[in-house]
């Protein structure tokens, strides 16, 4: 079949418009059909037509419609290509005082729309952006269909030679009843593999129970894990069930282990050891069957010279060592993570966004990424609430020198601010991040617009000129 630059359906129930457009349309490299009416044009795109879409070369790139026509008019055509080909763009012709109706129509779908009379070179610049956007469109789902079917495991994604091997270490690894200790980064995934390897193997139907040794102050955290009898202790009114107990035939994941302090890190040793649990104030021990998975950031091997971690626990729990790779070291899983987030968050926060522009992606694979998956699925969340586009910008990544959360964090608490100074400057990062825009950080912030302006007042982050519009018709910032 010979190339061609796109198909393109034009609908206009002017005869002059249709063969101008049609000239303009040939002129350029395009295939184009035209149709006298929208509901001529329906039945071409349905299942069976002549654009139908289960044609080889019925694959619509862009629609050119107007809005003024008898019969159907472009609403009632938006609506009903909203249920046969919602993927394709539309772009609609209208006279000047229909405007409002094509407001509409875009807000129903269409791509945008043009006021008649145009200059073609106006219209050229509309249907380039149109042809763009659908070409990042199919890359997107193409991207989406993907994930999907290849490169996940379990709610983990990846595509690099470094995770193809983590795949296939968890699918040997989960049948089994050894323990497992996973390193890595802060944000990389450590907590997904332990799961994956919980729901592959044969405990998948029993309890995955998690703790976070840093999250538990050292004085609970036996009870915690342990659990203790009645009276063992003032207020101990009656018997607590440790997580070792709630694990019972599945899978205890212990995160940060690198930060259990010595004297439970003996107690969890003679556990692993015999395989018998003794709550806090008991005289009896039990039985468990329970699967060990450990994970950490530090480097135990540095923490036991140090003297901070058993080396004989370090070597019961690391039977089967996994090592997750930082993001920067395989960033080739990152368009696949970043359509996954999309698709996640694009949901959880009812947005327009369907995809990333070229720039955006170039921009997500140059950054470092320290904070690794964690970090990008945080901007990508960002970008979803803030992009004002149907598809992510390189405007919408913050840049490679801009303050990640942890950097502001360090920095907002290092003189000890009182927690109106800290909530201050968390408000003041956030609007910065927004560039002012105070729909978007309420939005961020979990608040309203009005109580994102009190909160600037009260702060002292506005002047007292500073304002919106009350009612008396003086002027505020929303």
């Amino acid at each position: 079949m010979k190339h061609h630059n796109g198909r393109v359906a034009v609908i206009d129930d002017d005869e002059d418009m249709r063969s101008l457009l049609k000239l303009f349309f040939d002129s350029k490299g395009f295939v184009v059909e035209t149709f006298s009416g929208a509901a001529q044009a329906c039945e071409a795109l349905s299942v069976g037509g002549s654009l139908g879409p289960e044609k080889e070369d019925g694959d619509v790139d862009l629609i050119i419609s107007d809005v003024c026509m008898s019969g159907m008019d472009g609403l009632e055509f938006m609506a009903q290509l909203h249920i046969l080909r919602a993927e394709i763009p539309v772009i609609l012709m209208t006279a000047f005082g229909s405007i409002e109706t094509a407001i509409e129509a875009t807000k129903r779908g269409a791509f945008n729309y043009i006021v008649k009379p145009f200059k073609l070179a106006e219209f050229a610049i509309h249907v380039e952006r149109a042809m763009e956007y659908r070409r990042l469109k199919r890359d997107n789902t193409a991207l989406r269909r993907e994930v999907k079917q290849t490169w996940i495991m379990s709610g983990i994604i990846g595509k690099s030679p470094r995770m193809i091997e983590i795949f296939d270490l968890i699918k040997r690894v989960a049948p089994a009843n050894a323990n497992v200790l996973i390193t890595g980064e802060s944000g990389s995934g450590k907590e997904a593999v332990a799961r994956a390897i919980h729901q592959n193997g044969p405990r998948a139907n029993k309890p995955f129970v998690d703790i976070n040794c840093t999250a538990i102050p050292e004085t609970l955290l036996e009870t915690e894990l342990f659990g203790h009898a009645k009276g063992s202790f003032t207020g101990a009114f009656q018997r607590k069930k440790g997580l070792f107990e709630m694990a019972e035939g599945g899978t205890l994941f212990l995160d940060e282990i690198g930060d259990m302090n010595i004297a439970v890190q003996a107690k969890l040793l003679r556990i692993i050891q015999d395989r018998k649990l003794r709550s806090v104030g008991d005289t009896f021990s039990r039985d468990i069957n329970v699967r060990i998975i450990a994970a950490t950031h530090k480097d135990l091997r540095v923490a036991i010279k140090e003297g901070l971690f058993r080396e004989d626990l370090y070597y019961r729990l690391s039977v089967i060592p996994i090592i997750i790779p930082p993001l920067r070291q395989r960033k080739e899983d990152i368009p696949f993570l970043a359509e996954h987030f999309l698709s996640k968050h694009a949901a959880t926060n009812h947005s327009h966004v369907t995809g990333f522009t070229k720039r955006a992606m170039a921009k997500l694979m140059s950054l470092r990424w320290d904070g690794n998956v964690r970090e990008l699925e945080n901007v990508i969340e960002r970008a979803v609430i803030l992009a004002t586009e149907l598809l992510i910008d390189e405007k919408d990544i913050p840049s490679l020198e801009a303050v990640t959360s942890e950097q502001f964090f360090s920095s907002a608490i290092s003189d000890f601010p009182t927690l109106e100074q800290l909530e201050s400057r968390y408000i003041q990062l956030i609007l910065d991040k927004t560039a002012g825009r105070k729909d978007k950080a309420a939005q961020i912030l979990g608040i309203n617009r009005r109580t994102i302006y009190r909160r600037e007042r009260d702060h002292g982050l506005l002047s007292d000129e500073s304002g919106d519009t009350n009612r008396s018709g003086q002027s505020f910032v929303f």
